[in-house]
């Protein structure tokens, strides 16, 4: 958790940027990522410089030698030593000076990386330095330097840092605008506990946005190696650690690093954003790359051992552009990723996805399709209803979680109805708090209590229940849990006409009665 002082840093870096000039909050954050970027980079490089040194091994650095920007031509004269464009000999001087110098050295520098192996490098290449003015450039990146500075004195700084860009991310719900990008963490973190992720396996997200699941189930592993001394309750009621000091394996180490987290996604910004988002929390090279997971483009079928998605459900594709190897003869999103999630899942990999209700008992031939796959081709475990509020107040859709297995066989499917996951279900969706005082998580713990119970409650008056696969075929695979769930009435009452009408009258005598008493007084 960040102190008071460093999210004052980051808000005071927020607000720098809005009143600079910069008011929509993705093109903010943006900019400040690439500065973050920078200023990563000269402080990775420094930090290998001094490892290869201490082992008396060679170090190249991507500072090392001359560049030439864009449009000048290739003679001595040109050259800029690499050196002068790390951040912290950039930093320094008159503000008009490094404005200039950062519009046309160092941003062109940075994204010239492309052909480094950095992940984020390769992303900058139609990056655009939108910062208008150099004394909002110099404010902002004195206060990234005090925000480092600060963060450094934490106990654990790769832990802090991460937990600062989340933070910064955060900015996009509370700003009111592009919040629809960010699916709220503690329905993240949800999802991961009911799929619990492991080391060795394959994690992807085919529509990652800011990487905020892939995150989520880094942190659940990390948990894993943690030893309890370490771990405690999140803001969210999930127990975490980010120690990791059970974590000793180099072979383990490496592949966490670089064969664990997969990501995709049609926005190059969203991309950047993730890439940093993962970086800032440890994994240097993370690979989240462009591409629409739904198009004839992108075939990898059966790589991943766990898919975790909120991926977008409004709006349809251009059928020439649909994956033609998709046996679903449809062209709305929420169906076809359904099929596309399958299809990433090796056999016995296990996905955790959010889909609109209206998936779960739509009509269409389609529809009915797409339940079937999830029946018949998989063990679909679990069908967790969550109410409309959940994504307010960006949009009120009613939504659903669905856990399932890839090549297992269904025989009964666990309905749960969340009731509240926590917070207020208005467009405010304040934290709730129990008469103790104590933060009210809503459903999010029996949730998973319930699921993780061998034998599951079969009585469909109550909150949740399992359904033979049998009623849910012969119910065209209708997955809504109020086409199982039994209502419970309670015989109302009433008194017999006539006595209702003698009340009545004698109301009524009352009245006029006191009306007379009324006139006698005059």
């Amino acid at each position: 958790m960040l102190t008071p002082a460093i999210k004052s840093k980051v808000n005071d870096l927020w607000n720098k940027f809005w009143s600079g000039g910069i008011s929509n909050p993705l093109n903010a954050i943006e900019q400040i990522t690439y500065l973050l970027f920078m200023k990563q980079l000269d402080e990775n490089d420094v930090s290998q410089r001094r490892k290869s040194d201490f082992k008396g091994e060679k170090y190249k650095s991507v500072f090392d030698g001359v560049y030439y920007p864009p449009g000048v031509e290739r003679i001595k004269e040109n050259a800029i030593k690499k050196n002068d464009l790390r951040w912290s000999n950039v930093n320094r001087g008159p503000s008009d000076d490094i404005f200039r110098k950062m519009q046309t050295q160092v941003f062109p520098f940075i994204r010239d990386l492309g052909e480094t192996d950095s992940s984020f490098a390769k992303h900058m290449a139609n990056a655009v330095f939108l910062i208008p003015k150099a004394s909002l450039l110099k404010e902002a990146m004195d206060t990234i330097d005090e925000l480092y500075k600060q963060i450094k004195t934490e106990d654990r700084f790769i832990d802090t840092q991460g937990d600062v860009y989340e933070y910064l991310l955060s900015q996009l719900s509370q700003a009111g605008k592009n919040g629809q990008f960010r699916t709220p963490t503690h329905i993240i973190e949800l999802l991961v506990e009911l799929v619990e992720p492991k080391l060795g396996n394959r994690i992807a997200d085919p529509a990652c946005g800011t990487a905020g699941f892939l995150l989520a189930a880094l942190k659940y592993i990390i948990t894993q190696f943690t030893s309890d001394t370490y771990i405690s309750k999140d803001d969210n009621g999930f127990m975490r650690g980010s120690m990791a000091d059970k974590l000793v394996s180099t072979a383990a180490k490496e592949q966490l690093q670089k064969d664990t987290f997969y990501g995709f996604d049609i926005d190059p910004t969203m991309i950047r954003l993730g890439l940093m988002n993962l970086m800032m929390h440890g994994i240097e090279n993370p690979k989240i790359d462009y591409s629409d997971t739904l198009s004839k483009h992108y075939n990898e079928d059966g790589h991943y051992h766990v898919v975790l998605a909120n991926p977008p459900f409004t709006g349809s594709l251009d059928k020439g552009e649909i994956n033609p190897t998709f046996t679903l003869d449809t062209r709305k999103t929420e169906l076809l990723f359904i099929e596309r999630i399958y299809k990433m899942l090796r056999k016995g990999g296990t996905a955790g996805v959010i889909v609109p209700q209206g998936v779960l008992f739509g009509s269409g031939k389609a529809f009915v399709e797409a339940r079937k796959i999830l029946v018949e081709q998989c063990e679909l475990k679990a069908v967790i209803t969550m109410p409309s509020g959940v994504f307010k107040p960006y949009a009120g859709v009613a939504t659903a979680i669905l856990i399932f297995t890839k090549a297992g066989a269904t025989e009964n499917v666990w309905f749960y109805e969340m009731k509240n996951d926590g917070r207020s279900l208005d467009d405010k969706r304040n934290e709730l708090f129990k008469s103790n005082g104590e933060r009210d998580y809503g459903d999010l713990q029996n949730i998973i209590n319930e699921f993780k119970k061998k034998k599951k409650n079969t009585d469909r008056i109550q909150q949740h229940f399992i359904i033979p696969k049998t009623e849910i075929v012969e119910n065209d695979y209708d997955l809504s849990l109020s086409k199982y769930k039994e209502e419970v009435y309670e015989e109302v009452k009433y008194d017999k006409p006539k006595d209702i009408l003698t009340r009545l009258s004698n109301i009524e005598n009352e009245i006029v009665k006191g009306i007379e008493e009324l006139k006698e007084m005059f």
